[in-house]
């Protein structure tokens, strides 16, 4: 079975970090990773993700255009079985509130801690196994 992250972010970079973070899992194929630079182009692959399993939803909260937090719960109507955690710069109280009350697993601060992604990453493939 094939497992895969989707990363949510419109900062190019990231996807340049997070390919390095996890470049030997992702050559060893124990789990792919997806990107999209909007929450818009994100809502159109959570739909078509083919034969992977999407196993986690990594997403930015501010985003040009539909920020991650309106993008929440309609990644939550359309695909209830798969975990969102939010990334922020802003790990405040109320952003951590309204991330949870929007349907978010969790929240993580920016600069990203990859030691606690590669946990939730690992969490969930677990339960995929």
């Amino acid at each position: 079975m094939s497992v895969l992250v989707l990363v949510v972010d419109d900062e190019p970079d990231i996807e340049v970090l997070f390919r390095q973070q996890f470049r030997r899992d992702l050559r060893a194929q124990r789990f792919m990773m997806d990107f999209a630079h909007s929450a818009t182009q994100a809502l159109s692959r959570i739909g078509d993700t083919g034969e992977r399993t999407l196993i986690l939803i990594l997403s930015d909260i501010n985003m040009p255009g539909m920020s991650g937090l309106e993008m929440l719960p309609e990644v939550r109507s359309r695909r209830p079985d798969v975990p969102v955690i939010m990334i922020t710069a802003y790990g405040d109280a109320e952003t951590r509130r309204k991330a949870l009350e929007h349907g978010a697993e969790g929240l993580l601060t920016k600069p990203i801690d990859f030691g606690q992604v590669r946990q939730e990453i690992e969490a969930r493939l677990e339960r995929a196994a």
